[in-house]
């Protein structure tokens, strides 16, 4: 299949309740965040082509075999991932292109992860009013 990418990929799932990150702080000084309460997500999946040094992602509704499927019209050929329970499973494996398995916890070889430490420090720590307040700050991110 030559021509056609092989890409890096993994989900994100971003939602309400934010989470807390670690700030500075004056020693002794009591640190307050705010945390939004409120229970509703949305899951960003994000590939890299490293050989052509591109970036695709797409917003999906939840992280079933839609995540293996978001690449196939994008004429990915093969999707390298981690090796969650949700993408070994048979409808994943089904859904679209071939699938190449990493080693258990080890994201320092999957360069969307790298991705999602940037997006994560811009907009975690925050207070979103909406999901969609939050997905429009990580889309200006």
């Amino acid at each position: 299949m030559a021509g056609q990418p092989a890409v890096f990929a993994d989900e994100l799932r971003l939602g309400l309740p934010g989470r807390v990150r670690r700030v500075w702080a004056p020693r002794g000084a009591k640190v307050r965040q705010r945390v939004q309460l409120r229970e509703e997500w949305r899951s960003l999946a994000l590939a890299v082509d490293p050989r052509a040094a591109t970036l695709a992602w797409r917003w999906l509704p939840s992280l079933k075999k839609e995540a293996v499927g978001a690449w196939t019209g994008a004429g990915v050929a093969t999707v390298v991932w981690d090796g969650a329970p949700s993408h070994r499973a048979k409808a994943a494996r089904a859904a679209g292109p071939a699938l190449v398995v990493q080693p258990p916890a080890a994201p320092q070889l999957n360069p969307a992860e790298r991705g999602f430490q940037e997006l994560r420090r811009a907009v975690e720590g925050l207070v979103y009013a909406t999901l969609a307040d939050e997905v429009a700050a990580v889309e200006r991110t």
